[in-house]
Protein backbone atom coordinates (compact mmCIF):
# COMPACT_ATOMS: atom_id res chain seq x y z
CA UNK A 1 0.00 0.00 0.00
CA UNK A 2 1.35 3.20 -1.33
CA UNK A 3 0.39 6.17 1.67
CA UNK A 4 0.58 9.92 -0.01
CA UNK A 5 3.25 11.27 2.62
CA UNK A 6 2.44 14.77 1.94
CA UNK A 7 -0.63 14.61 2.81
CA UNK A 8 -0.52 12.84 5.73
CA UNK A 9 1.51 15.79 7.14
CA UNK A 10 0.25 18.90 5.22
CA UNK A 11 -1.19 19.90 8.13
CA UNK A 12 1.61 19.93 10.34
CA UNK A 13 3.40 23.70 10.28
CA UNK A 14 6.76 22.66 12.17
CA UNK A 15 8.67 22.05 9.27
CA UNK A 16 11.86 21.14 11.42
CA UNK A 17 9.95 17.80 12.29
CA UNK A 18 9.59 16.26 8.44
CA UNK A 19 12.45 14.05 8.66
CA UNK A 20 11.28 12.51 11.77
CA UNK A 21 7.41 12.11 10.29
CA UNK A 22 8.55 10.87 6.76
CA UNK A 23 10.49 8.30 9.01
CA UNK A 24 7.63 6.91 10.52
CA UNK A 25 5.29 7.05 7.50
CA UNK A 26 7.53 5.11 6.32
CA UNK A 27 7.92 2.27 8.78
CA UNK A 28 3.90 2.82 8.58
CA UNK A 29 3.92 1.57 4.73
CA UNK A 30 6.03 -1.37 6.17
CA UNK A 31 2.97 -2.48 8.03
CA UNK A 32 0.49 -2.13 6.16
CA UNK A 33 2.55 -3.91 2.77
CA UNK A 34 4.21 -6.79 4.74
CA UNK A 35 2.76 -7.06 8.11
CA UNK A 36 5.33 -6.56 9.96
CA UNK A 37 5.98 -4.76 13.40
CA UNK A 38 7.36 -1.68 12.94
CA UNK A 39 9.20 0.97 15.49
CA UNK A 40 10.29 4.41 15.11
CA UNK A 41 13.37 5.69 16.70
CA UNK A 42 13.25 7.40 20.22
CA UNK A 43 10.95 10.46 19.92
CA UNK A 44 10.38 13.07 22.39
CA UNK A 45 6.62 13.52 23.36
CA UNK A 46 6.01 16.73 20.83
CA UNK A 47 7.12 14.38 18.14
CA UNK A 48 5.20 11.49 19.35
CA UNK A 49 2.05 13.63 18.97
CA UNK A 50 3.00 14.59 15.56
CA UNK A 51 2.74 11.02 14.92
CA UNK A 52 -0.40 10.43 16.54
CA UNK A 53 -2.02 12.90 14.12
CA UNK A 54 -1.49 10.40 11.51
CA UNK A 55 -1.55 6.98 12.90
CA UNK A 56 -4.83 7.52 14.31
CA UNK A 57 -6.29 7.75 10.78
CA UNK A 58 -5.40 3.85 9.88
CA UNK A 59 -7.63 1.70 11.88
CA UNK A 60 -5.63 -1.87 9.96
CA UNK A 61 -3.04 -0.88 12.51
CA UNK A 62 -2.30 -0.64 16.21
CA UNK A 63 0.43 1.17 18.20
CA UNK A 64 2.04 1.78 21.65
CA UNK A 65 5.02 3.51 22.70
CA UNK A 66 7.69 2.03 24.67
CA UNK A 67 10.88 3.68 26.44
CA UNK A 68 11.79 1.44 28.95
CA UNK A 69 9.77 2.95 31.78
CA UNK A 70 5.98 4.06 31.89
CA UNK A 71 7.56 8.01 32.75
CA UNK A 72 10.33 8.03 29.97
CA UNK A 73 10.57 10.93 28.35
CA UNK A 74 12.30 9.36 25.19
CA UNK A 75 9.61 6.62 23.33
CA UNK A 76 9.81 4.54 20.56
CA UNK A 77 6.72 4.13 18.85
CA UNK A 78 5.70 0.58 17.78
CA UNK A 79 3.57 -0.16 15.16
CA UNK A 80 1.60 -3.97 14.44
CA UNK A 81 -1.04 -5.14 12.34
CA UNK A 82 -4.28 -4.88 14.33
CA UNK A 83 -4.75 -8.42 14.58
CA UNK A 84 -1.29 -9.25 16.35
CA UNK A 85 -1.45 -9.56 19.98
CA UNK A 86 0.46 -6.92 21.42
CA UNK A 87 2.01 -9.22 24.23
CA UNK A 88 3.37 -10.99 21.47
CA UNK A 89 5.24 -8.46 20.85
CA UNK A 90 9.24 -8.32 21.63
CA UNK A 91 10.16 -5.16 22.44
CA UNK A 92 13.77 -4.45 20.90
CA UNK A 93 14.59 -1.96 23.40
CA UNK A 94 17.29 -2.59 25.48
CA UNK A 95 19.24 -0.94 29.02
CA UNK A 96 22.78 -0.85 29.98
CA UNK A 97 24.14 -0.25 33.56
CA UNK A 98 27.33 2.28 33.27
CA UNK A 99 29.62 1.70 36.11
CA UNK A 100 32.83 3.45 37.55
CA UNK A 101 34.53 5.64 40.04
CA UNK A 102 31.61 7.96 40.08
CA UNK A 103 32.91 8.92 44.05
CA UNK A 104 35.86 10.99 42.09
CA UNK A 105 33.65 12.59 40.01
CA UNK A 106 29.79 13.08 39.17
CA UNK A 107 28.81 12.51 35.52
CA UNK A 108 26.26 14.87 33.62
CA UNK A 109 23.56 13.89 31.33
CA UNK A 110 25.78 15.58 28.79
CA UNK A 111 28.72 14.08 29.46
CA UNK A 112 27.08 10.41 29.19
CA UNK A 113 25.32 11.85 25.40
CA UNK A 114 28.29 13.58 24.66
CA UNK A 115 30.68 10.10 25.02
CA UNK A 116 28.28 8.06 23.04
CA UNK A 117 28.47 10.77 20.50
CA UNK A 118 32.12 10.23 19.79
CA UNK A 119 31.42 6.82 19.44
CA UNK A 120 29.66 8.02 16.21
CA UNK A 121 25.83 7.18 17.81
CA UNK A 122 23.12 9.13 16.58
CA UNK A 123 20.73 10.52 19.34
CA UNK A 124 17.72 9.33 18.00
CA UNK A 125 19.07 6.18 18.68
CA UNK A 126 19.09 6.69 22.38
CA UNK A 127 16.21 7.14 25.11
CA UNK A 128 16.41 8.48 28.32
CA UNK A 129 19.72 8.08 30.50
CA UNK A 130 18.94 7.45 33.95
CA UNK A 131 21.63 8.95 36.37
CA UNK A 132 22.05 7.92 39.92
CA UNK A 133 24.44 8.08 42.41
CA UNK A 134 26.50 5.17 41.88
CA UNK A 135 26.04 4.18 38.57
CA UNK A 136 24.16 4.96 35.27
CA UNK A 137 21.78 3.68 32.35
CA UNK A 138 21.34 4.18 29.06
CA UNK A 139 18.14 3.15 27.26
CA UNK A 140 18.75 2.04 23.47
CA UNK A 141 18.15 -0.31 20.47
CA UNK A 142 18.95 -4.12 20.92
CA UNK A 143 20.97 -3.28 17.63
CA UNK A 144 23.38 -1.03 19.00
CA UNK A 145 24.05 -3.14 22.23
CA UNK A 146 27.10 -4.67 21.73
CA UNK A 147 28.54 -1.73 19.94
CA UNK A 148 28.01 0.56 23.27
CA UNK A 149 29.06 -2.40 25.45
CA UNK A 150 32.71 -2.94 23.52
CA UNK A 151 33.54 1.02 22.63
CA UNK A 152 32.26 2.80 25.54
CA UNK A 153 35.31 3.09 27.78
CA UNK A 154 35.52 6.75 29.01
CA UNK A 155 33.12 8.97 30.10
CA UNK A 156 34.66 12.48 30.65
CA UNK A 157 38.53 11.26 31.23
CA UNK A 158 36.58 8.44 33.52
CA UNK A 159 37.07 4.92 32.74
CA UNK A 160 33.58 3.22 32.85
CA UNK A 161 32.67 -0.69 32.17
CA UNK A 162 29.37 -0.72 30.66
CA UNK A 163 26.91 -4.69 31.32
CA UNK A 164 23.40 -5.27 29.96
CA UNK A 165 20.74 -5.41 32.62
CA UNK A 166 17.42 -6.40 31.97
CA UNK A 167 14.81 -3.69 31.63
CA UNK A 168 12.63 -4.65 34.58
CA UNK A 169 15.31 -3.59 36.52
CA UNK A 170 15.24 -0.17 35.51
CA UNK A 171 14.89 2.51 38.27
CA UNK A 172 13.19 5.54 38.23
CA UNK A 173 15.58 8.71 38.63
CA UNK A 174 13.92 11.23 41.32
CA UNK A 175 14.16 14.90 39.40
CA UNK A 176 16.63 17.53 40.67
CA UNK A 177 15.52 20.95 40.97
CA UNK A 178 15.76 23.94 42.50
CA UNK A 179 12.45 26.12 42.76
CA UNK A 180 12.03 29.81 42.90
CA UNK A 181 9.50 32.20 42.26
CA UNK A 182 9.00 34.81 39.58
CA UNK A 183 7.42 38.31 39.63
CA UNK A 184 6.88 38.98 35.68
CA UNK A 185 5.44 41.94 33.76
CA UNK A 186 3.49 39.44 31.99
CA UNK A 187 3.60 35.92 30.40
CA UNK A 188 5.14 36.13 27.44
CA UNK A 189 8.03 33.95 26.99
CA UNK A 190 10.77 36.47 26.14
CA UNK A 191 10.06 37.84 29.49
CA UNK A 192 10.26 34.54 31.05
CA UNK A 193 13.51 33.92 29.40
CA UNK A 194 14.83 37.73 30.01
CA UNK A 195 13.93 36.77 33.85
CA UNK A 196 15.52 33.00 34.47
CA UNK A 197 18.30 34.23 32.30
CA UNK A 198 19.40 37.49 33.56
CA UNK A 199 19.79 39.16 30.15
CA UNK A 200 17.93 41.84 28.38
CA UNK A 201 14.26 41.24 26.40
CA UNK A 202 16.08 42.04 23.30
CA UNK A 203 18.61 39.06 23.93
CA UNK A 204 16.28 36.64 25.01
CA UNK A 205 13.94 37.71 21.96
CA UNK A 206 17.13 37.31 20.20
CA UNK A 207 17.45 33.17 21.48
CA UNK A 208 13.75 32.34 20.86
CA UNK A 209 13.68 33.24 16.94
CA UNK A 210 16.88 31.53 16.54
CA UNK A 211 15.61 28.40 17.40
CA UNK A 212 17.43 28.24 21.03
CA UNK A 213 14.40 28.04 23.08
CA UNK A 214 11.37 25.02 23.19
CA UNK A 215 8.66 25.13 24.67
CA UNK A 216 7.11 21.22 25.63
CA UNK A 217 9.67 20.56 23.56
CA UNK A 218 8.86 21.99 20.12
CA UNK A 219 10.96 25.13 19.15
CA UNK A 220 9.17 28.37 19.32
CA UNK A 221 9.84 31.12 17.05
CA UNK A 222 7.73 33.79 18.91
CA UNK A 223 8.86 35.66 21.68
CA UNK A 224 4.82 37.11 22.45
CA UNK A 225 4.24 33.32 23.30
CA UNK A 226 1.96 32.64 26.13
CA UNK A 227 3.25 30.64 28.85
CA UNK A 228 0.68 28.64 31.46
CA UNK A 229 1.30 26.41 34.01
CA UNK A 230 2.73 23.21 33.50
CA UNK A 231 4.17 24.63 30.53
CA UNK A 232 8.55 22.98 30.32
CA UNK A 233 10.76 25.56 28.75
CA UNK A 234 14.04 24.36 27.37
CA UNK A 235 16.58 27.14 26.94
CA UNK A 236 19.85 25.67 25.14
CA UNK A 237 23.15 26.32 26.67
CA UNK A 238 20.66 26.96 30.00
CA UNK A 239 19.08 24.02 31.39
CA UNK A 240 14.57 23.25 31.86
CA UNK A 241 12.20 25.12 33.79
CA UNK A 242 8.64 23.86 34.52
CA UNK A 243 6.44 26.49 35.48
CA UNK A 244 4.35 24.71 38.26
CA UNK A 245 2.29 27.26 39.82
CA UNK A 246 0.67 30.70 39.07
CA UNK A 247 0.00 32.86 42.45
CA UNK A 248 -2.11 35.60 40.87
CA UNK A 249 -1.23 39.71 41.03
CA UNK A 250 1.52 41.19 43.08
CA UNK A 251 0.23 44.79 45.00
CA UNK A 252 1.75 46.41 42.17
CA UNK A 253 0.09 44.33 39.04
CA UNK A 254 2.97 42.15 38.24
CA UNK A 255 2.87 38.32 37.68
CA UNK A 256 3.83 35.92 40.40
CA UNK A 257 4.84 32.42 39.47
CA UNK A 258 6.51 29.19 40.72
CA UNK A 259 8.90 27.78 38.29
CA UNK A 260 11.09 24.63 38.81
CA UNK A 261 14.79 24.65 37.68
CA UNK A 262 15.67 21.41 36.43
Amino acid sequence: MTIDKTALIQHIKDREQILVLRRAIDKLERVLENYSIEYTDFLDPYQRKLCHSFLNRFKEVSFFEEGGLEDSERKSIVMYPIYIDRNDIEIPIKALRIDGSFKFKELSHRDYLGALMNLGIKREKIGDILIHKNYGTIITFEEIVNYIKYNLKMINKESVFVTEMDISELVEVEEEYTEKSLTLSSYRLDVFVSTICNISREKSSSLIKNGYVKVNWQTIGIPSKEIHVDDMISIRGFGRIKVTQNLGKTKKDRNKVVVRLI
